[in-house]
């Protein structure tokens, strides 16, 4: 037989240099900023404050007010009369001008946001310019248009607002976990009482103006900053109706046993470790660009990241020497840089993390591999990791580390790459590349997860329901699901 030639590899050492794009538009980032209650901004009650820094440069952006549990029963009794008072009671129609009103003025300030969320967080401008603002402001947009039509959307039923709404959000996506919690919830007739994370409160305070440019009445909507026991207290307050929490799994299950025994109703997005199915047939250099989004997409600080690569024995050679000349291409470095595909990591305490998971993996056996990009002397960035010749059994497989990183598996057949993707605690989402359309519903219909993309990888859309399985989360967000968990359907 004629022996194979290896997979031409690409001569990366005299790669082109390009020139700075850095984003030039002033933004104002005061130099402090309180908590939003009753449609207005005032102190916290001890005067407390914690510091938001840059990820990119570690410099402070701002000293933000961190509620107390006095804070709290505050912005919920606010919540509560705006609700009884006002919000309950307007026709929704009426409701849905008001949402509709935000959704305006985040389009007219989005590059703003977008500035604003790449310097809090972290991610690289291209993303939060094309594809997080876009979606806040779509997910507004989409939400108003159902907030006069509940009664179609639930024909034959009874949909009533909840009430008051404890919503806690995580900080890889914060303006758009925040649209995707205060949109549907207000639409519906309910009030919010809305928590950012501590390291990216920026653009929900910037969020808490564009609502008061829009004259939304007082309380409708409450923003209050601050760590874990703010909201351990948002989740125990008896004037809470709903609770809707995105983040680690960890944290979930500890809402689920506070909230037990309560008539709570909630909605969990959890953690998730997202297997990306290559078989033999697929179109490899498609399935390699989607492999690099899957995964390296704002920074891998995505619950649904294609953390996990499973590529069919035969094509893994060619599969990984694709993906790492790909890889190599890939520009780390200043977030508001035009340039950059990768931007910094969120925090020190996240990038501790990951270079565990980098040690870790070497101690389990594994081969890892990173790029040889120059990194920039401040910061907290991380080189596009590979980690090769992965057993199920090892933890960089079986847990969710939340950075740049991509395990790597091999399969032979259909039913082992489902058994493989499936046999983790979680369940969130999927993707798989092959060129034949049976086999896609075939290995679509048998992953365990809540969403699976098919030869494509991190599409989203406001009419579409999110959510997972197992430990990656209960309930769904988006879509009519969305409205759903903001009712009461009878």
């Amino acid at each position: 037989m004629p022996t194979q030639n290896p997979p031409l590899r690409l001569n990366f050492s005299t790669r082109w240099q390009y020139a700075p794009a850095p984003e030039t538009a002033k933004v104002e980032i005061k130099p402090s900023y309180d908590l939003f209650i009753g449609g207005k901004f005032s102190p916290s009650t001890e005067g407390k404050t914690f510091e938001t820094v840059n990820p990119a440069t570690e410099k402070p952006l701002s000293q933000v007010a961190s509620a107390t549990h006095k804070d709290v029963d505050r912005a919920v009794k606010s919540a509560r009369n705006a609700y009884d008072k006002v919000w309950s009671k307007m026709p929704a129609k009426e409701r849905g001008k008001y949402v509709y009103r935000i959704a305006r003025m985040i389009q007219e300030r989005a590059r703003e946001l977008s500035i604003i969320e790449s310097m809090d967080g972290g991610k690289a401008i291209r993303e939060s310019r094309d594809v997080d603002i876009p979606l806040v402001a779509a997910h507004f947009f989409y939400y108003a248009g159902w907030a006069d039509k509940l009664e179609y959307a639930f024909p034959g039923r009874a949909p009533r607002a909840l009430g008051v709404c404890g919503q806690i959000i995580p900080w890889n996506f914060p303006l758009l976990m925040a649209a995707w919690k205060i949109a549907p919830a207000i639409a519906c007739g309910n009030t919010v009482v809305l928590k950012p994370a501590e390291t990216t409160p920026l653009t929900s305070l910037k969020l808490a103006e564009i609502i008061q440019d829009c004259d939304l009445p007082p309380g409708v909507v409450n923003i209050i900053t601050g760590a874990g026991d703010t909201g351990a207290a948002i989740v125990n307050h008896p004037g809470i109706d709903k609770i809707a929490f995105t983040g680690s799994t960890d944290v979930g299950k500890r809402i689920m046993s506070a909230i037990a025994g309560t008539n709570k109703k909630y909605t969990l997005e959890l953690g998730g470790k997202a297997a990306n199915v290559i078989f033999d047939d697929a179109t490899i250099d498609q399935a390699v660009e989607g492999i690099i989004n899957g995964i390296f997409f704002n920074q891998g600080h995505v619950c649904c990241a294609g953390s996990r690569l499973l590529v069919q024995e035969s094509i893994h050679d060619k599969v990984i020497a694709k993906l790492q000349d790909r890889m190599q291409t890939l520009i780390v470095g200043d977030p508001l840089d035009k340039n950059t595909d990768i931007g910094a990591i969120n925090s020190k305490m996240q990038l501790e993390k990951i270079n565990g998971y980098l040690s870790l993996a070497g101690d389990e056996g594994a081969n890892v591999w990173q790029t040889d990009c120059e990194l920039p002397a401040k910061g907290f960035f991380c080189r596009p990791t590979l980690f090769l010749n992965c057993a199920q059994s090892h933890r960089v497989v079986q847990e969710e580390i939340f950075g740049p990183v991509l395990a790597v598996q091999t399969f032979r057949t259909p039913e082992e790459a489902v058994e493989k993707a499936n046999n983790t605690p979680y369940g969130l989402s999927g993707g798989v590349w092959t060129d034949k359309g049976s086999k896609i519903f075939k290995i679509t219909n048998a992953m365990r997860a809540g969403v699976v993309w098919a030869n494509t990888y991190n599409k989203f859309d406001p009419t579409s329901p999110f959510g997972g399985y197992k430990e990656s989360g209960v309930g769904r967000e988006g879509g009519l699901h969305g409205l759903a968990a903001y009712l009461r359907v009878d």
